[in-house]
């Protein structure tokens, strides 16, 4: 399959999410979401085997629509191809990519608590991560909105790019199917132990690239938001094995190097309490800390861009 115009394409859709963010109405990945709720809604059952069904129905359909818009461009023509190709990866790229989104919510959690309204920031907290609220004090709503814009750096930003600049529309539309999957029925709650369990390990091998991607680029720019290098990768190599996930823990453990904190602890979630181990060793998150990882999610995004854009450039010439 052709990947003239891959590289274009993805370079207009990053520009339009920095610009326009996410579409208000009619998003797509919301739309997605929507037909995933109503099929789970008629598939549900308390196994794995359904879940695996409803997971390769989904994915499967996500990756099938990506692969006919690259076959539509391939057919367009030699001269129309790379033109109608980058179209339609920008499109694509603009619907999966939430960082311009990411980052709006972590700044307007800070503007909350930095105002003092503890009630509007835990209304901004649904919006970040599935933690309860009304347990959470201000430095815990910090820490919970440090550590959900780190790792969501990962999967908004990062996790798309990495497949889109590899695997084209397909890549994107098929990655951004298994993280919504994920958060949807991933958890682990009663309702999603065996139903999600497919969901959650399909998402855990499409980040295991793009997650490392998020640490190394974490480490390189750690010195624009005031941290070190070498702390960025100690932290990493040091702390990042005791997280429960195998891809949050290289992306918030380098995060915790870059910015010099402590992240972990208990975390209330709706299913329950975790105990989740230190990564760093500096202070817990506090309020100041949000425009510190929101300027660090901003530039690993920068970066991230920057190199996927290259490489579907470099691979569109060794193909060509």
């Amino acid at each position: 399959m052709g990947t003239r115009g891959r590289a274009a394409g993805l370079a207009a859709g990053i520009v339009a999410d920095a610009l326009l963010g996410d579409p208000r109405r009619w998003h797509p990945v919301a739309g997605f979401g929507t037909l995933a709720a109503r099929l789970e809604g008629r598939m549900h059952r308390d196994a794995v085997a359904p879940g695996v069904a409803y997971t390769a129905i989904l994915v499967g359909s996500a990756v099938a629509a990506g692969a006919l818009a690259e076959a539509g461009a391939t057919r367009a023509g030699a001269r129309a191809e790379p033109v109608v190709r980058a179209g339609l990866t920008a499109v694509a790229t603009w619907a999966v990519l939430g960082g311009t989104s990411l980052v709006g919510e972590g700044a307007a959690l800070a503007a909350s608590l930095d105002a003092g309204d503890l009630a509007a920031a835990r209304a901004r907290i649904p919006h970040l991560c599935a933690r309860d609220p009304e347990l959470l004090d201000a430095d815990g709503m910090a820490r919970a909105g440090t550590e959900s814009l780190a790792e969501n750096t990962s999967d908004a930003v990062v996790g798309p790019l990495v497949w889109g600049a590899v695997a084209g529309i397909p890549g994107l539309l098929g990655y951004r199917a298994v993280n919504t999957l994920d958060a949807m029925v991933g958890y682990r709650s009663a309702r999603h132990a065996r139903f999600g369990w497919a969901a959650a390990r399909l998402d855990d091998v499409a980040n295991l690239a793009p997650a490392r991607v998020t640490a190394v680029l974490t480490v390189a720019v750690a010195p624009l938001v005031g941290g070190s290098r070498a702390t960025a990768l100690q932290v990493w190599r040091r702390d990042a094995a005791g997280h429960p996930s195998p891809n949050a823990g290289p992306v918030e453990a380098s995060a915790a190097g870059a910015l010099g904190l402590r992240l972990g602890g208990p975390t209330v979630y709706a299913h329950g309490t975790e105990d989740r181990p230190s990564l760093g060793d500096g202070h817990p998150p506090r309020v100041a800390d949000l425009h510190r990882v929101a300027r660090l999610s901003r530039l690993v995004a920068g970066a991230a861009g920057l190199l996927a854009v290259a490489t579907a450039a470099v691979l569109g010439r060794r193909r060509g």
